[in-house]
């Protein structure tokens, strides 16, 4: 195949951000030594980047948001969020651990002084892997108050059963955050009522009631489905109060929405990055084809959203910071951000022609990955809803 013209590294191609620097610095070092040919094995292997993750936690990168007296670093969420950016505008990927940044929030708030001394140190040095998050379900979807998950309490013990879909990282996770209906829906007040949180040791759970069984998808996203059928789950590993779960999952979804839009906003970078490298460099009929418009106008209107999406995710996440209520920020967030990173995929991918779609030059890779941050782990369309509704107080649609 003829080679493209080679590209310079772009990071400095599209404008960083100001802030932790330094932190922005040490993560690309660590991203530099797993360049894409190390993720398009992973693919052909379906094998986890167990490397990768080990050394952001040796780094101590994910043990970012958890408080310094448990090992961790105490860092606000917008650190965590410039640790993922950086991972993603690198080309790697931040599905393999960003779901231990976004659990760490429901624990530290909601957990108990037993639990978090139990598992928060253990986490903060690797010891105990915290990636699994069982929510949905493949008879509900996004519909989470109709769950069918049950626990009910047996003397010291919950007894779960039911099953759960894309469930990542079940596989490579010691434990897991798992909601579940502790009292029927009909009989609560409300229909968010009822829900309840429980950690899951998966090392004790699997085998004794829990059966876990991988999903291949076009990304390699280590997703599962889960069976539970009579687990037993120590009545101490529920996460604050009994029915009070579907709150603390909200909470929760905020700062996981923040996080993930962080993610997107690398990939914008990541791709702009390439494309405009190679619309620079590439000549076409004695030119550049980063002179013709029709190549130029597409990018520059991916760098536009790409600036406006940056500027929500950090709205969004000084707001989370200051304790203040930010859904309607993390969900525009999350949303604009995906639509940003999806948009500069397709100007990337479209601006390499045949090269963009050579799996040796990873922008396929990331394309694929990109169009999945528009379906999980909330979809576009969720989103219009929530703001329709919840911001523009017109009729529910559903």
């Amino acid at each position: 195949m003829t080679q493209p013209p080679a590209m310079e590294d772009g990071f400095a191609r599209v404008p960083l951000g100001r802030d932790w620097p330094d932190i922005r610095d040490a993560v690309r070092a660590i991203c530099a030594k797993y360049p894409g040919a190390y993720w398009r094995a992973l693919e052909d292997s379906g094998g986890f980047a167990t490397e990768f993750v080990a050394e952001l936690t040796e780094a101590g990168f994910l043990a970012a948001l958890i408080p310094e007296e448990f090992g961790g670093s105490g860092l606000p969420l917008r650190a965590g969020g410039v640790i993922l950016e950086e991972i993603h505008a690198s080309g790697c990927e931040g599905n393999t651990c960003h779901a231990q940044m976004y659990m760490m929030h429901m624990l530290v708030k909601h957990g108990d002084a037993a639990q978090k001394a139990r598992y928060l140190p253990g986490v903060a040095s690797g010891a105990i892997r915290f990636q699994s998050f069982g929510v949905t379900e493949p008879a509900t979807g996004s519909n989470t108050l109709e769950l069918r998950t049950t626990a009910t309490r047996d003397g010291d013990s919950y007894v779960v059963n039911g099953q759960k879909i894309w469930t990542s990282r079940a596989l490579h996770s010691d434990l897991m955050t798992l909601l579940v209906r502790t009292t029927p829906l009909d009989r609560v007040k409300r229909r968010t009522d009822g829900l309840s949180i429980l950690l899951v040791d998966i090392r004790e759970a699997k085998g004794a009631g829990m059966t876990i069984r991988p999903i291949e998808t076009m990304v390699n996203h280590q997703t599962n489905e889960i069976f539970f059928d009579n687990l037993r789950v120590p009545a101490g590993n529920l996460v604050g109060e009994e029915g009070m779960g579907f709150r603390y999952i909200l909470d929760g979804m905020n700062s996981e929405r923040i996080l993930l839009a962080h993610e997107s906003i690398g990939d914008a970078r990541f791709f702009l990055d390439k494309a405009v490298a190679y619309a620079r460099e590439r000549v076409v009929f004695n030119r550049p084809i980063g002179q013709n418009q029709g190549v130029q106008f597409p990018l520059a209107r991916a760098y536009s959203e790409y600036r406006g999406a940056d500027l929500m995710t950090r709205a969004a996440a000084a707001l989370f910071q200051a304790g203040q209520t930010c859904g309607d920020e993390a969900n525009l967030a999350k949303m604009q951000s995906g639509e940003a990173a999806w948009n500069a995929a397709e100007a990337c991918l479209q601006t390499h022609g045949g090269f963009g779609v050579a799996r040796e030059y990873d922008i396929e890779r990331k394309w694929r990955a990109a169009r999945v941050q528009r379906i999980a782990p909330i979809s576009t369309n969720m989103v219009l809803a929530y703001i329709g509704h919840g911001v523009l107080g017109l009729p529910k649609s559903y």
